[in-house]
């Protein structure tokens, strides 16, 4: 069963509390003699684990896309020819 403080006394032995939270306890804090908040301790969160090759279609690039030449307008950009519009 959680520990019920009021908000003086939560206010007073704030550290105290959160101590006995992260130790596993639970407190609740409660206001005009209403349960008002929750003091738990938190979990920590799984750590993310990266799959690779989740999303498969974003490699599937053809080899005919790498072997076209570029587009004029493109290559002169490349070749820094435009550097006046930036």
């Amino acid at each position: 069963m959680p520990a019920t403080v009021n908000v003086h006394e939560a206010k007073t032995n704030f550290s105290k509390l959160i101590e006995r939270a992260h130790a596993g306890e639970e407190i609740v804090i409660a206001k005009a003699g209403k349960p008002y908040a929750r003091l738990v301790k938190l979990e920590e969160p799984a750590p993310f684990k990266r799959v690779p090759g989740g999303w498969p279609e974003l490699a599937a690039v053809p080899d005919e896309f790498w072997l076209e030449p570029l587009p004029d307008d493109e290559l002169d950009a490349w070749e820094g020819k435009y550097s006046n519009i930036l």
